[in-house]
């Protein structure tokens, strides 16, 4: 994959129809949300100005008479298994092997030393770009961390980070000022975060062990461009994907928070990834080979449950 600069796409029509292909069906015009194809003289035709190029015509058509430009075919191509491309029905898949691979994704803390391939996490990416965005504009970019050196350079700047922020909180006097101003952060982060930065920065230190990203060894960041009309929710949305996907590939994964929490505060750590400002990472993924086994899917908390009048 190309580290090509992500614009959020316009709305140019790029769908194509065969008129020898084309036999009028008509399925193609109530999947399309912005009114782009009619029907005229029994065929298919384009006759709107604008397209979310969401790939719903080509997708719906029996005799694959549409093609739409901007969609790119090879996305559906993966180098370790091959991907079956015919949609699956409405309440065809088996509901019970769908919670059982979601609920086995657990966070994993305990990795191999061995590598991932970098077919591996490509095709991780594709099938997280399977996921909805808002208005289609599929605004995420994924920066791919692919061996331990690189992620050991990421930990140590997000180190640098806490180190200071952990100088700050330790100072009482500015933790009580900022509080009394109306910015309690620092104080509420001396609370709840200091004693754990502190022992991992320590860890780190004597190679005792890796706290942040648990010995992974791969990291992809998740991104979005911050124009889109919703991408911290596309970005995410991409991200619950990959994570059920990288377990059905066999990796073990964590979601690093502390890294999103340091990049959202100091932008020198992002723009070290070469990450441009007008995107803003939204997770960071660590993956690797799991140390891990368990016999049972983990339990959750009660959950609350409403309904609205």
């Amino acid at each position: 994959m190309t580290d090509t600069q992500k614009q959020i796409p316009d709305r140019e029509v790029t769908t194509a129809i065969d008129p020898d292909r084309c036999i009028g069906c008509g399925l193609c015009i109530p999947v399309c949300p912005k009114q782009t194809l009619a029907i005229e003289g029994g065929k298919a035709v384009v006759q709107g100005a604008t397209s979310l190029n969401c790939d719903h015509c080509a997708a719906a058509c029996p005799l694959e008479a549409i093609r739409v430009a901007a969609v790119d075919p090879l996305l559906m191509q993966f180098h370790t298994f091959a991907a079956d491309t015919g949609w699956l029905p409405h309440g065809r898949f088996d509901t019970a092997a769908l919670v059982n691979l979601m609920g086995s994704r657990r966070s994993c803390r305990n990795y191999s030393d061995s590598p991932v391939d970098r077919t591996l996490l490509e095709d991780l990416v594709k099938a997280g770009i399977t996921a909805p965005s808002g208005s289609n504009c599929q605004p995420w970019t994924f920066t791919i961390l692919a061996d331990r050196q690189a992620v050991n350079r990421l930990g140590r700047r997000v180190g640098e980070f806490f180190r200071k922020t952990n100088r700050m909180a330790e100072n009482r006097w500015l933790r009580t000022a900022l509080k009394w101003i109306g910015k309690p952060e620092l104080d509420v982060y001396f609370r709840l975060h200091y004693p754990t930065v502190k022992m991992g920065l320590a860890a780190w230190d004597s190679g005792e062990r890796d706290l942040l990203f648990h010995g992974a060894t791969a990291v992809i960041v998740v991104s979005a461009d911050d124009d889109a009309s919703c991408p911290g929710e596309d970005a995410l949305l991409a991200t619950g994907n990959m994570l059920l996907a990288a377990h059905a590939m066999g990796l073990g994964t964590c979601l690093i928070g502390f890294v999103i929490a340091a990049m959202r505060r100091d932008r020198a750590i992002v723009r070290m990834l070469g990450i441009p400002d007008h995107e803003t990472p939204h997770a960071v993924i660590a993956l690797g080979w799991p140390c891990e086994t368990y016999r049972r899917v983990a339990g959750r908390r009660p959950v609350v449950i409403r309904y609205a009048d």
